[in-house]
């Protein structure tokens, strides 16, 4: 089947069905998807195709450690210009799971500030990755996202721009700043409350359930190979609001 016919039969308005939620899925997929295929465009000009490790930052844009050897990288540093697919997958046909495909231009970080921040958010999500993550050889790049293919399976197509999508943090610095401290306390001392909010709000089975993530829509959760966002019902934009938001659902998980 191809991205075509799934994209206007049977659709609804901008390609999808009456009931769906186009922007909730990528918003879902950009948060719990672990590693995607980056197109970058080879010299000779013909896209080339790389499986890499994924994070996001807050607002939701992509984070990649990518080493300097690598052919996607030397890529990027002639042209910046990219593709990223992100794909759920599961039982049964491939193309019955939602993907998108983000376009846009990748932006090294260089060292300061910003790439510790992403940095930060690229281990939380992928732990594994300190083994390597200061080699003098590696780098953290972020996708400045321009426009998001969303695929959400048959009959169900749309095209955002990134601005549609993407978190809103206007007002939120409050909470980007005690990020790193509220994931080690709800880690530390509210394990039993992660592992809740998973299995009673995100329908994941009982696992080590730990936060990765945190921003003013929801919260990123990971155990092992398994991810679970949960959203919160208004945005949140400061450690107040935080609080308060996180209690009432845990009461909502427990009931």
């Amino acid at each position: 089947m191809s991205e075509t016919s799934e994209s206007t039969a049977g659709a609804g308005p901008m390609g999808l069905p009456a009931g769906y939620d186009g922007k909730a899925e990528v918003k879902q997929l950009l948060r719990t998807v672990r590693a995607g295929a980056l197109a970058s465009l080879s010299p000779s000009g013909h896209p080339f195709s790389s499986l890499v490790s994924v994070a996001s930052d807050p607002a939701g844009a992509p984070i990649l450690l990518l080493s300097g050897l690598s052919g996607h990288t030397k890529h990027l540093l002639a042209d910046p210009r990219a593709s990223l697919l992100l794909a759920r997958s599961g039982k049964g046909d491939p193309l019955a799971h939602p993907r998108i495909t983000l376009v846009g231009q990748m932006d090294k970080a260089e060292p300061g500030p910003e790439r510790e921040a992403l940095k930060a958010r690229f281990l939380a999500r992928n732990p594994k990755a300190a083994l390597y993550a200061d080699f003098g050889d590696f780098a953290f790049w972020r996708m400045a996202v321009t426009s998001v293919h969303l695929n959400g399976g048959f009959a169900k197509a749309a095209t955002y721009e990134w601005a549609e999508v993407a978190v809103s943090l206007d007002g939120a610095q409050g909470l980007i700043e005690v990020e790193a401290g509220a994931l080690e306390h709800l880690n530390n001392d509210h394990a039993d409350a992660l592992t809740l909010y998973a299995q009673k709000l995100a329908g994941e089975p009982a696992a080590r359930w730990r936060a990765t993530g945190l921003d003013p829509e929801g919260l990123d959760l990971a155990a092992g190979d398994l991810s679970a966002r949960i959203s919160f019902d208004q945005p949140v934009r400061n450690p107040a609001q935080l609080r308060s938001v996180l209690a009432d659902l845990a009461n909502r998980a427990r009931s």
